[in-house]
């Protein structure tokens, strides 16, 4: 009998961009990008982070390098990504939360959140798939949205509203990047473990919080979300456009 073909989940030849590769979820698709033999531009504005990765990745026999820029910088960005362009994978790591009841809700917290989660995300998609468009290359955009983008949390209005939006152009996108052969996803994490949430794990009412809402035994880890990056990235994910991957360990099933 003939087998089927199996997808090859390797990314050799292909060259990434992953924004908020400083830290947290963002270094973790970088490096698991890496791995899976993407060359990796490392982007975020601590350069020197990025520098002490990117000698670290490159400490293993992979290929990385860096770019310093402010996602917020639409014009910056836009710039930058048509000059180190094209890219076949984005992986959009960058984002920002400040939480308050809705009531309380400053202009500038909403402002500053929106720029970076929508407005950003948006024009930094947009920059990736242009680049692909003109050199007429298959690619795949991967959004890191959230759990919250499918469902409401206290305190987090302004913050969902964003992942909300983040999920709407995603779909849009999808479509119309579609006969390009450029596949637009969302990676939706619950709350994973960094050292930008230790000092919500680090709470015992708010930790205890999350837990009764994840059905499985245990939190989530960076390297939960970094493996999704490189499925969506790779060829085994090349009929998947337009979707949503929760990786939220339950949360939105109850």
């Amino acid at each position: 009998m003939t087998l089927p073909a199996v997808p090859s989940f390797r990314l050799d030849g292909k060259r990434a961009l992953v924004t908020g590769a400083s830290s947290g979820i963002g270094e973790a698709c970088a490096v698991a990008l890496a791995a899976a033999g993407a060359e990796v531009t490392l982007a975020a504005r601590r350069a020197d982070k990025l520098r002490t990765l990117e000698d670290a990745i490159k400490g293993q026999g992979w290929q990385a390098r860096s770019l310093a820029m402010d996602v917020t910088d639409i014009s910056e960005t836009t710039a930058k990504i048509a000059e180190a362009g094209p890219f076949d994978i984005l992986v959009n790591s960058a984002g920002l939360a400040r939480h308050s009841a809705a009531l309380e809700t400053q202009e500038a917290d909403f402002d500053a959140v929106s720029d970076i989660n929508v407005k950003a995300a948006y024009f930094l998609s947009v920059a990736v798939a242009k680049g692909l468009v003109a050199a007429g290359k298959a690619g795949s955009l991967i959004n890191i949205s959230s759990q919250m983008g499918h469902v409401g949390g206290v305190d987090r209005a302004v913050y969902c509203a964003t992942k909300h939006a983040v999920e709407g152009f995603t779909k849009a996108m999808a479509i119309e990047f579609g006969p390009h052969n450029i596949r637009v996803n969302t990676i939706c994490p619950t709350f994973i473990l960094t050292d930008l949430t230790r000092p919500t794990f680090g709470d015992p009412v708010k930790r205890q919080w999350i837990e009764d809402k994840i059905a499985l035994p245990r939190v989530g880890e960076v390297e939960d979300i970094s493996g999704a990056a490189v499925f969506l990235a790779s060829d085994a994910a090349g009929m998947i456009t337009g979707s949503a991957l929760l990786i939220d360990g339950g949360w939105t099933a109850a």
